[in-house]
């Protein structure tokens, strides 16, 4: 075991945990923050996004030996209070179904704003295209991205 220092949603966090440990379980079961979701384990489905700086990446294949310096951010981290741009046009378009993938949805598309805050619905449907939603809310994961352009 080896300790790591992180900075998470923007607090300092020291940990003690294998070095290939994913960061997903170092968010979840050592630091007890439990908005950033497990779904696949392999890094295909999205739904464990969190931010590494301002990249979007999948905790579940990253291991916490490889997070280095850089911030992590996660769904707690975006706004603790719901106040976020998208987090508010996810509740006006109604986006959620059963709400499994939002958290990483959300991140992806908070990743995809800040390098491009005006993307067309092409370059959102390209950069969103890695996460998956078994209920299907992709139109309105667009029109929710699309809201935060006006």
């Amino acid at each position: 075991m080896a300790t790591y220092t992180l900075t998470i949603n923007g607090a300092r966090q020291t940990v003690e945990a294998p070095s290939d440990m994913p960061l997903l379980w170092v968010i979840r079961d050592l630091l007890g923050m439990s908005g950033t979701k497990f779904g696949c384990g392999q890094a295909l489905c999205g739904a464990c996004t969190v931010l590494l700086g301002d990249v979007a990446v999948r905790s579940c294949s990253l291991a916490i030996a490889d997070v280095g310096e850089q911030p992590v951010t996660t769904i707690e981290g975006l706004s603790s209070d719901g106040s976020h741009p998208l987090q508010k046009a996810w509740i006006d378009h109604i986006v959620p179904q059963c709400g499994y993938c939002q958290a990483g949805q959300i991140m992806n598309a908070a990743a995809l704003l800040k390098r491009n805050p005006k993307p067309s619905e092409e370059e959102i449907d390209q950069a969103m295209a890695g996460n998956l939603c078994r209920c299907g809310t992709y139109n309105r994961i667009k029109d929710a991205i699309l809201s935060t352009n006006s």
